[in-house]
């Protein structure tokens, strides 16, 4: 029993610890675009503007997979997924060149340029230009939750946290 409650108080000092360093602490936008939404659903109506790659953001609130954000810059928060924050942070240098904001999420997650190059010339047979356009591609809020709701599929739904 006492190895029990060992246990316990260990994993409630972990999740205190993950919860604490998560909290009232900067982290940055790890994807290309995100918009924020008011509150933690997939569907909920979103909260403008959007953030981009690297945007600086605090953390106001964590509640399951979601995290209720306000942008430093912005001063306009909402509700994210947790999987599109990241707590490395994101600078820029000044160069003669410079990256579009996709390049720098590719370049963020390893994949730059160079990689795409070695995968086109691996795989010739293969059409880039439709990738080009699917990435274009915006599906509507509704389209996408009539998508699920007729195919059954488990979606992220309202009050799931």
């Amino acid at each position: 029993m006492k190895r029990i409650s060992v246990l316990f108080a260990v994993g409630l000092l972990a999740i205190g610890g993950i919860f604490a360093q998560t909290k009232d602490s900067t982290m940055y936008i790890a994807v290309k675009m995100v918009s924020l939404k008011s509150s933690a659903w997939a569907f909920a109506p979103s909260v403008k503007p959007a953030l981009t790659y690297g945007t600086p953001v605090k953390i106001l609130n964590v509640n399951g997979k979601w995290a209720e954000v306000q942008s430093v810059s912005l001063q306009v928060s909402g509700w994210m997924q947790m999987a599109n924050l990241t707590s490395k942070r994101i600078t820029a240098t000044s160069s003669s060149t410079s990256a579009s904001a996709k390049e720098i999420a590719l370049a963020g997650k390893g994949f730059n340029e160079e990689v795409e190059n070695t995968y086109k010339s691996e795989n010739m047979n293969l059409d880039y230009n439709l990738v080009d356009e699917m990435e274009k591609l915006v599906i509507p809020d509704e389209l996408l939750k009539n998508f699920i709701g007729e195919g059954h599929l488990k979606g992220d739904e309202e009050g799931e946290k």
